[in-house]
């Protein structure tokens, strides 16, 4: 049986979903390129993955804010330092990482320059390797919320997150209705 990207990231984060339905409704985008990378310059990619982005923003959007995981959640700290500088054709309220990094590539490097005052929320895992790198993107943002969970590298669903997760999504419905 082949599952596809959208239909791999719906079953993760159906519990998320569930526990959200009267807070928020969720799109997914997939990225247009290829785990491991494909020959080519990196710049590119990040050059088609914003593309799929700003696709989805005119055919589906606007939308009030963005969640990333993993590697979804790197791109989306380009998207708010991009964002921050003005460099968008779209733009978004708040973002959610969940088990994010820092772009380590130095071509980012100029999109972190700058304080990013947008609105957000970092989910880290105790047990999440790349735990330390959360930290490094956490410290570019203005007054970030965090959720910290015992597990690893997913996106946490029980009750516990559930209180973080709509206190955070009501404040950001008050700060997008005004």
């Amino acid at each position: 049986m082949v599952i596809d990207k959208l239909e791999a990231a719906s079953r993760k984060t159906g519990a998320l979903r569930k526990q959200l339905k009267k807070h928020a409704e969720v799109v997914f985008i997939t990225s247009p390129v290829s785990v491991p990378p494909v020959e080519g310059p990196k710049t590119k990619m990040v050059v088609e993955s914003l593309k799929a982005v700003e696709s989805c923003f005119k055919d589906s959007g606007p939308f009030d804010g963005i969640l990333g995981f993993s590697q979804g959640a790197a791109m989306l700290g380009l998207l708010c330092g991009l964002q921050q500088q003005g460099k968008l054709p779209f733009s978004f309220k708040f973002a959610i990482f969940a088990s994010a990094f820092r772009s380590g590539s130095s071509p980012h490097q100029h999109l972190y320059s700058k304080r990013i005052t947008l609105p957000s929320l970092h989910i880290f895992g105790e047990t999440d390797q790349v735990i330390s790198m959360s930290e490094d993107l956490l410290q570019l943002f203005d007054e970030p919320y965090t959720l910290v969970h015992p597990g690893g590298h997913f996106i946490p669903a029980t009750a516990a997150q559930k209180t973080t997760y709509v206190q955070f999504l009501e404040n950001m419905r008050q700060l997008c209705d005004v």
